[in-house]
């Protein structure tokens, strides 16, 4: 298990990395992340990577008999997030405002759909503290919220029969897209950006894979058959998209979300190509721990510690939209925004490690004086 942690850790920080570029409009470097060449992106891994890390830690207090504890650690978890999701959201209102006076822009108030902010205050307070209002670039957090909100139902659903998760996922996915539903925004009129409704199907496929039993082991027995199948989708999707040869969304046939590539809705198109995706790199993890073994252990620590440095790296990009916005993008600026922007993730990890590693510091000098 350990070494399957690390390989998630690797992965996760590897996501944060790219979030953090792509959260940055027109930087030189988005074209060097896989959303380029990939159907789907970095979202999809990140959530997928929580289901898997749900089942990591789940299984632990299996082994220790601690059921109930794992319900504590999720519903805390959760809490942990919404308080996180707050913090970050305050700070890019006022980064907002403190930028639109700066520089004396009144354009700045009115990016990312904040304009309610500042016109209806006390409505958009509320929808923020009640996730029914989000900003651009700050919205997959409240999905994240409410898939590990529910995880505990996730979980005991799969304590009791995982098929019976796995359909009820699959129906709910299957719903959501043939009637359109999501869930409601509001003071803003419209729906949230990522639907958890639909979303949670990758949560709950990255749980039950990364389990050893279930559909965890039909993966892991015909993995070979995945491989022959997942190839060709991967490089079918990635001609695709260099070529742009996406078709026409006029002429798909109803219901159009079992065919259009909506990112909203996490439609089909796009959850195929990721899990092919997932088995098509599943074992490059190893060859980087191998020839890369700093690379690996820099991403990794990013990826232990994936709250504070995807809030750091979500105030980042912002800073950066603002810098670029202001002292009108240059390949120059863009380098300076990349080194600044990794350095500091890496220090946010480096920081929220330090406890621990002195920790096991302080147990071997305890150890080594007995």
């Amino acid at each position: 298990m350990p070494r399957e942690a690390n390989a998630v850790d690797f992965w996760r920080g590897f996501a944060l990395i790219t979030i953090f570029i792509n959260h940055i409009p027109g930087i030189s470097f988005e074209r060097f992340t896989h959303r380029n060449v990939s159907i789907s992106d970095s979202a999809e891994l990140f959530v997928f990577l929580a289901g898997w890390g749900l089942a990591l830690m789940v299984a632990r207090f299996e082994a220790q008999g601690q059921r109930i504890e794992a319900l504590k650690r999720m519903a805390s978890r959760a809490l942990s997030l919404y308080a996180a999701h707050l913090m970050i959201i305050s700070l890019a209102i006022a980064m907002l405002a403190a930028a639109a006076t700066a520089y004396d822009n009144p354009l700045l108030l009115e990016w990312h759909n904040a304009a309610t902010v500042f016109n209806d205050p006390i409505r958009a307070h509320i929808g923020l503290v009640t996730l029914t209002y989000q900003l651009g670039y700050f919205d997959i957090l409240p999905l994240y919220v409410v898939l590990t909100a529910a995880a505990p139902l996730i979980v005991a659903l799969a304590w009791v029969d995982r098929r019976l998760l796995l359909a009820a996922s699959i129906g709910i996915y299957v719903l959501a897209l043939v009637t359109r539903y999501s869930l409601p925004s509001w003071p803003v009129e419209g729906q949230w950006f990522f639907n958890p409704l639909a979303w949670q199907l990758i949560f709950v496929l990255g749980y039950l894979v990364a389990r050893d039993e279930g559909l965890g082991a039909f993966a892991r027995r015909h993995w070979s058959v995945l491989q022959v199948v997942a190839w060709p989708i991967v490089i079918a999707s990635a001609v695709m998209m260099v070529f742009d040869l996406k078709p026409d969304p006029t002429r798909l046939p109803e219901p159009k979300l079992l065919f259009a590539d909506v990112k909203s809705f996490q439609t089909p198109v796009r959850l195929i190509q990721f899990l092919s995706l997932v088995v098509v790199v599943s074992s490059v993890h190893g060859a980087i721990f191998v020839r890369l073994p700093t690379v690996f252990a820099v991403l990794a620590k990013l990826g232990r510690h994936s709250l504070p440095v995807f809030c750091v790296g979500s105030i980042l990009s912002l800073a950066s939209q603002i810098a670029r916005f202001v002292y009108k993008g240059s390949f120059a600026l863009d380098c300076a925004i990349l080194i600044v922007g990794v350095s500091m993730l890496m220090l946010t990890a480096w920081l929220a490690e330090w406890p621990r590693s002195a920790k096991r510091m302080d147990a071997a000098s305890g150890s080594s004086v007995r």
